[in-house]
């Protein structure tokens, strides 16, 4: 699904990533670790064109699409969500569905049709809210679909970002943090509904997340990066032996006492 060929990207003279490689098999979830500082998010962007890659190669599906603007790289099957919430916070949860619905790669924007209400544009436009109304009862937000995304919980609101990338219906879902701030039952409630995905909508998943439990948990493959560079990728029962990732990521600890800590925490 995803290629990654000596990614590097540097701003100036700082070197935030450094010769990235690994691939993400379709249908599969791939989790990237690593401690604050890492490149994580800076890998995100550069696969996503918000940040240009000095060397290298970013393939999706056989087909480069490194260099290419952001909008454009969305339309070939990439979406993602944010370390922090982007949500149009003043806008129903379904308004923020049929923003995202509206970019994807099936989607004709006729604006003549829809100044003037006529008979297909209505029927684009509900069609387009039943899709919505669908997606937002399959994340578990059917009930909120009117409700201002502001007054959500904050559990409910990565749903709803979920859900809104989900709209664009990608080949490729990139979620960044999407446990960051959730208590134990809402991490365990979001884990079950990650692992479902790529049944649920033909997705493969690339995950950046600093919870142990949910990466061990459901990753088919894990990439630690340490300092812009790749330390190693491999299955999650390699990453917990491996020793220069327990002594990057894990601070010398074993995986099962970060578990630990991460259940009484």
């Amino acid at each position: 699904m995803l290629k990654l060929e000596g990614v590097s990207v540097q701003f100036g003279g700082l070197k935030a990533l450094t010769d990235i490689s690994f691939e993400v098999d379709e249908g599969s979830i791939h989790s990237v670790i690593g401690p604050n500082g890492a490149g994580k998010t800076t890998l995100f962007n550069a696969i996503t064109g918000v940040v240009s890659i000095a060397r290298g190669a970013v393939v999706l599906n056989s087909e480069r699409i490194d260099g290419e603007a952001p909008h454009v790289i969305s339309r070939k099957g990439i979406a993602r969500t944010f370390q922090n919430l982007r949500l149009f916070a003043t806008l129903s949860a379904l308004d923020n569905v049929l923003i995202a619905d509206e970019a994807r790669p099936a989607a004709v924007a006729d604006f003549v049709s829809t100044l003037l209400c006529l008979p297909h544009a209505r029927r684009a436009e509900k069609a387009a809210r039943e899709r919505g109304l669908a997606l937002l009862q399959t994340v578990g937000l059917g009930d909120k679909a009117e409700r201002v995304a502001n007054t959500l919980s904050y559990g409910d609101q990565r749903r709803l970002e979920i859900a809104r990338a989900l709209a664009t219906t990608p080949k490729l879902l990139l979620l960044d943090e999407p446990a960051a701030g959730m208590n134990p039952q809402e991490i365990a409630s979001l884990t079950g509904f990650i692992a479902e995905l790529p049944n649920r909508f033909s997705v493969t998943i690339l995950l950046i997340e600093h919870q142990m439990r949910l990466v061990m948990n459901i990753s088919r493959q894990i990439s630690v990066l340490e300092y812009g560079r790749n330390l190693f990728t491999g299955t999650p029962e390699a990453v917990k032996s491996h020793p220069e990732v327990l002594r990057a990521y894990m601070g010398g600890r074993t995986a099962e006492r970060v578990l630990r800590e991460e259940q009484t925490s």
